[in-house]
């Protein structure tokens, strides 16, 4: 058990030291926010690119694990979404965004770093990068793309939105890192020592930099009712997400056990930290708020209890 403390308690404690640094006004959130922009826009596309660079292509990317994990997301997804529209008497808008909620996980922040402890920093990059593309690629314009169309945003509107996405999609330096990496092992183009040492002090700063910024960005965050629906998406999405992932991995039975551990643990992570921020865009920012809350809060016993079973 102290074993397993000493990986997920220090994840944790920087989440509180960053609430905490808001909340006292050591730090404001606006400064969190831009930690958090610099871990997805350099820090993360730097431990990205340092696990598939000077590699062969078989080891930058792994079919079992993209096809595994996005097999899992989009089953929870269908399953999360039309419960919530015909148990849950839900929109068409609300009902996608509660099935993205269960299916998505906050892997870039919280899931890679605690990936990175257990595991190591190249098997944590690898599976990051294939969940990125998972969530990226099929997951979000998935969701925007049915939640426009129960919003009564159909036709053009919804055609243009769709458009706008997949633009911002095209513009993620994530993705672009991702492309990058595989080009690189495609083509066997190595980089210089110079290079990849810049690429690791730059990535070693990404898990510190992003949990210190989620805590930050968490506070003022404020529960404001629909508490039936904001716990049902976060139980669905720390016991449902690892359990459905586990079941649909067994499919797999030549994955790499380091990317089914690190599959597992990204399960067992938190909702993604930019929920609120989506439900915005059909005015469910408060119970979006609600679960991301609910969520990380719990997910420190689901994190534990997965390294358990894992390792």
């Amino acid at each position: 058990m102290l074993q397993i403390l000493s990986v997920t308690a220090p994840i944790f404690i920087l989440i509180g030291l960053g609430y905490f640094s808001v909340m006292t006004g050591l730090i404001s959130r606006e400064t969190t926010r831009g930690m958090g922009l610099f871990v997805i826009t350099i820090a993360l596309p730097a431990m990205i690119l340092r696990g598939m660079v000077n590699k062969p292509l078989g080891a930058s990317l792994d079919t079992d694990f993209l096809m595994g994990y996005a097999l899992a997301s989009v089953l929870l997804f269908a399953l999360g979404a039309l419960a919530f529209r015909y148990l849950r008497k839900g929109s068409v808008a609300e009902s996608s965004l509660a099935g993205l909620g269960m299916s998505s996980a906050n892997t870039g922040f919280i899931g890679v770093s605690i990936c990175a402890m257990v595991l190591g920093t190249e098997p944590a990059s690898r599976a990051v990068a294939m969940s990125i593309m998972v969530e990226t690629m099929l997951m979000y314009p998935l969701t925007l793309a049915l939640a426009d169309a129960g919003a009564g945003q159909g036709g053009q509107r919804a055609l243009a939105n769709l458009a706008a996405t997949l633009k911002r999609l095209v513009r993620n330096p994530l993705l672009i890192t991702i492309f990058l990496g595989l080009f690189l092992a495609v083509f066997q183009i190595p980089l210089p020592d110079i290079a990849l040492r810049s690429i690791d002090m730059l990535a070693m700063t990404a898990a510190p930099v992003g949990l210190f910024a989620v805590g930050g960005n968490l506070h003022g965050l404020r529960p404001a009712g629909m508490l039936a629906d904001a716990g049902g998406i976060a139980l669905v999405k720390l016991v449902l997400h690892p359990a459905i992932t586990a079941l649909v991995f067994l499919l797999f039975p030549d994955l790499d056990p380091g990317m089914r551990k690190a599959g597992l643990i990204f399960a067992a992570s938190p909702l993604l930290s930019i929920y609120p921020i989506i439900g915005m865009r059909y005015g469910l920012e408060d119970r979006c708020s609600t679960a991301l809350l609910l969520c990380t809060g719990l997910s420190f016993i689901t994190v534990s209890t997965v390294i358990a079973l894992i390792t």
